[in-house]
């Protein structure tokens, strides 16, 4: 598992749920679990919520094609897979 990619995307997926205004609760849970990864690196609740983040960005995307990059998608898929 790549600790330093699934950080960066989930950095980056609380900033988009942010900036987007969507789910701020879940937001707020990726950033404790992300603060809790970092401590125990124990990325069991980290992917759990991270899995709740990509549906959500999933379906806004399917809404808006401009407002969720692929490249963040693919980032975040790649993380929780691996």
């Amino acid at each position: 598992m790549d600790s330093a990619l699934l950080e960066k995307s989930v950095e980056h997926t609380i900033e988009k749920l942010n900036k987007l205004k969507i789910n701020e609760d879940l937001a707020a849970e990726l950033k404790w679990c992300l603060g809790s990864y970092r401590f125990d690196h124990n990325p069991d609740g980290l992917k759990m919520k991270s899995m709740l983040a990509l549906e959500l960005l999933k379906e806004v995307k399917s809404k808006s094609s401009r407002s969720v990059s692929k490249k963040l998608i693919a980032d975040l898929e790649k993380a929780i897979v691996n």
